[in-house]
């Protein structure tokens, strides 16, 4: 039984209003076997959908006590961008509630009634964008994958953690739905419900765990590193992430992808549909390869069959031409300028010296995390590993390295953590 079953075994779930069945000891059956959470303890409440429930709901949550459980439902792969169509909490005092961002577009009313309480995500990196986008953004988070991931769990999966900590198994089946749908059914609801059910347990559970380990400290670094991270920059030249973009090598095949995308985007951005249901990477790809000359050409491409319309077909073929028709200057460029090291698999010709540094430098790392039990990327990001062997301090010693470390980003708890065996290792590698 790991350190977290025994917290969810020695005391009663902090359920708010009411636990689910007390069957066996924490939520594992007498038999051994995980209990089905099937329906919310207070079974789903409706959707909120407008100011007035809105009110309602902020108020209830601002009177509520102990930190908040937050989740959000997108529906990636149906429509265009990553925003929220529903948004779950739970709170003790005040039950659970579910909202439709639809309706009620302005949680910052909400966001404010909660400032200064801890919230509980599961995976928070992936909710937090569409969170923002609807104002509401946490000012402590306390992320339940990233404390699995720290605490040395192999399956970090909401279902699997819950399962493996509380001893319940939550209803699966609902994650990749289209949630954009309105009115929800009644299944989705209790699915979404569910999800925030034991989020309070399993962050109580996890957090005891953490600190039997000693890793509670650098649990907290990592979730207020998470809470305070601004939004990422836009992404240059989204268009090179096109999948199969590595068989597309000279720089005309490359506009073609660069002019495919940038038309598919626009459509799919007006008709709010995920770009893939508009085109598809490997159609664009085909495209680019063939540099069909006519609409004819084109149609006899894999992706442009007969279900696709005339007007559609002209549109594609247009995007082609103008590629065709760019004066060399405008053409893109073959890679994207890298900024920091080049790829580790040109270290060996570019810098042989570098080379073996890296490989001193990560056959540590590894050993180091192994001994904490812990991914090693969790330890220390594979590219400040990188950066700190491409162009290592010209003296290496404990500052001088725990500075590199730390101007890369690295949290406290990292950098004492990983300095000791990064100067071992350059300094071997060097000598």
């Amino acid at each position: 039984m790991t350190d977290a079953q025994e917290t969810a075994a020695e005391t009663a779930l902090r359920t708010t209003g009411g636990g689910p069945p007390d069957d066996g000891v924490a939520g594992v059956a007498v038999d051994g076997t995980p209990i089905p959470l099937l329906e919310p303890r207070e079974g789903v409440p409706p959707v909120v959908a407008d100011e007035y429930a809105l009110a309602e709901v902020i108020a209830a949550f601002a009177a509520g006590t102990g930190p908040v459980a937050v989740d959000a439902e997108r529906a990636s792969g149906y429509r265009y961008g990553q925003r929220a169509y529903l948004v779950q909490l739970r709170r003790e005092g005040a039950g659970t509630a579910l909202i439709d961002p639809v309706g009620c577009p302005d949680l910052s009313g909400l966001g404010e009634a909660l400032a200064g309480v801890e919230w509980i995500l599961h995976a928070a990196t992936q909710d937090l964008p569409c969170l923002r986008e609807i104002g509401m953004a946490p000012d402590r988070l306390f992320d339940t994958e990233l404390a699995g991931r720290l605490a040395g769990f192999p399956r970090v999966g909401l279902g699997a953690m819950v399962e493996s900590v509380l001893g319940y198994a939550l209803e699966k089946g609902h994650s990749a739905v289209d949630w954009s749908t309105r009115p929800l059914p009644e299944p989705w609801l209790r699915y979404a419900a569910l999800d925030v059910e034991l989020l309070v347990d399993l962050r109580d559970a996890l957090e005891k765990d953490l600190d039997r380990q000693g890793k509670l400290e650098w649990a907290y670094q990592e979730f207020d590193a998470i809470a305070s991270a601004p939004p990422p920059p836009p992404r240059k030249d989204p268009w090179r992430r096109t999948s199969g973009m590595h068989k597309v090598r000279r720089r005309r095949q490359m506009a073609v992808v660069r002019e495919l995308w940038t038309a598919r985007d626009r459509i799919a951005q007006r008709r709010d549909v995920s770009p893939g249901k508009v085109l598809s990477d490997a159609a664009i790809v085909e495209a680019a390869l063939a540099l069909p000359p006519t609409v004819h050409a084109l149609t006899a491409l894999p992706g442009f069959g007969h279900r696709m319309g005339r007007r559609q077909l002209e549109q594609w073929q247009a995007a082609v031409d103008r590629a065709r028709e760019l004066p060399d200057s405008e053409l893109p460029q073959p890679g994207q300028p890298v900024l920091g090291p080049p790829p580790p698999r040109a270290w060996a010709d570019k810098d042989p010296a570098a080379a073996a540094r890296l490989s001193a430098a990560r056959t540590a790392v590894s050993a180091l995390a192994e001994a904490l039990n812990l991914p090693q990327e969790n330890l220390i990001t594979p590219d400040t590993v990188r950066r700190v062997c491409w162009e290592p301090p010209e003296e290496i010693t404990a500052e001088s390295v725990a500075g590199a470390l730390a101007g890369y980003g690295a949290r406290p708890w990292q950098v004492e953590q990983v300095t000791p065996v990064l100067v071992g290792a350059l300094t071997a590698a060097t000598a």
